[in-house]
């Protein structure tokens, strides 16, 4: 969320936002519902204070004077609360303000790549796609994964769910060591963290919802994890938080349709490890730590030996709460191109101000946070970049060399 003040003094810059990021809003109404709320604010204010006086008055006129403004209040309020729940809503439609450097682009088409990593492999065979592997070797069962939990459900078996679990453990290994806070964080969450992480009102389509008990299937471990402080006020000195979260994530994919409908590269349930950093409200110092998970996330790369490509994501690709976003997309033969395996985010003050994130200064001030999240790895996604890009011409898939300590084996056939 942003601020209204803010707003009112960036205007122009907050409706070129909304259009780069492809959002619609009734800034006239918003604007309207301000000034009538600043308005009724005033009223109520003044009359509380005229009411202070009359509350010790002993006449019979300075008492009735002091029931009718009572009343007079009462009505005031009850105009404020429904002038502010209408204010409050339209608030929350307002994307944020990317940063300069971000390239403005209505669509992925807008997307710029800064950088590469790893050589592509030129097989001397015919290459076999993750699905056809995952058939032969015994690794996945799409048929009764279908039967028990319908499209786009799954069953990993031997070793990738082994290969699954291994990754998952050397990512939460990896980053504890690097000083990040281990956690397993729920999937079920309520409705305000979704509205806090931002994903709410845009992406409710894509959410899982669980109507009797009024709770809700998180697609990430960033919408808990960065609900984690909401409502609380920090001590600066204590700040950055970094965590790292392994968590179930379940995804309607309601705007996919007709997309990646074979294999696991799109699927309604899955499992990720997430990085999640709440720390001052300093912009610069918040770029530096979107590097260092960026940073981090390629490092996982590297060691997995996999080919990847950073992009640097436009306007229009980039999503309603981000600052800046990068994406990492690694290479899948079978694809024939680079996929999405990890994205990187900062978000500035615009979550911690729909969660009330705060943190006192040194000299006592205080601020709302910044948020950072970033996927560190996501599984079964990842599997198919491991099983495409480290096959051999018998059919076998040979095992990262990071993850062969953990499976017991050098190859699978």
């Amino acid at each position: 969320m942003l601020d209204i003040k803010f707003i009112r003094e960036n205007l122009e810059l907050c409706k070129q936002a909304a259009i780069n990021k492809n959002r619609e809003v009734d800034w006239d109404r918003l604007l309207t519902l301000d000034d009538k709320r600043r308005v009724l604010i005033g009223k109520t204010d003044a009359i509380r204070a005229k009411r202070n006086k009359t509350e010790k008055a002993t006449s019979e006129e300075g008492r009735q004077a002091g029931r009718t403004l009572k009343q007079e209040l009462k009505t005031l309020e009850a105009e404020l609360k429904k002038v502010e729940e209408f204010f409050n809503a339209l608030m929350l439609t307002i994307p944020n303000v990317p940063d300069g450097s971000v390239p403005v682009g209505k669509d992925s088409s807008g997307n710029k790549e800064v950088k590469k990593w790893g050589e592509v492999p030129k097989f001397d065979f015919p290459a076999k796609d993750h699905i056809e592997l995952a058939k032969s070797l015994d690794l996945i069962d799409f048929d009764r994964g279908a039967k028990i939990g319908g499209f786009r459900a799954y069953f990993l078996k031997n070793e990738a769910a082994q290969m699954e679990l291994a990754l998952m453990w050397y990512t939460m290994s990896k980053l504890v060591a690097k000083g990040y806070t281990p956690l397993i964080a729920p999937s079920l969450v309520r409705e305000f963290t979704l509205i806090g992480n931002g994903q709410f009102p845009w992406g409710r389509e894509e959410v899982y919802r669980i109507e009797k008990d009024d709770v809700y299937l998180a697609g990430t471990a960033e919408v808990p994890v960065t609900a984690y402080f909401s409502g609380e006020v920090l001590e600066e000195k204590d700040l950055p938080k970094k965590f790292v979260a392994f968590s179930p994530c379940f995804r309607r994919e309601a705007g996919s349709y007709g997309k990646d409908t074979k294999g696991v590269y799109r699927l309604h349930q899955f499992n990720k490890i997430e990085q999640v950093i709440i720390s001052t409200n300093d912009m610069n110092n918040s770029f530096t730590l979107h590097e260092e998970l960026l940073a981090n996330a390629e490092e996982i790369l590297q060691d997995i030996e996999l080919p990847y490509r950073v992009l640097l994501m436009c306007t229009g690709d980039m999503g309603e709460p981000q600052v800046k976003k990068y994406d990492i997309e690694t290479w899948m033969p079978g694809r024939k191109a680079y996929g999405e395996t990890m994205s990187n985010s900062v978000m500035g003050d615009f979550q911690a101000r729909r969660l009330n994130i705060r943190y006192k200064t040194k000299d006592g001030k205080t601020l709302f946070c910044h948020t950072l999240n970033n996927t560190a790895i996501a599984s079964p996604r990842i599997l198919i970049a491991i099983l495409e890009n480290y096959q051999q011409q018998d059919g076998s898939v040979r095992v990262p060399k990071v993850l062969q300590a953990y499976l017991g084996k050098k190859v699978i056939q």
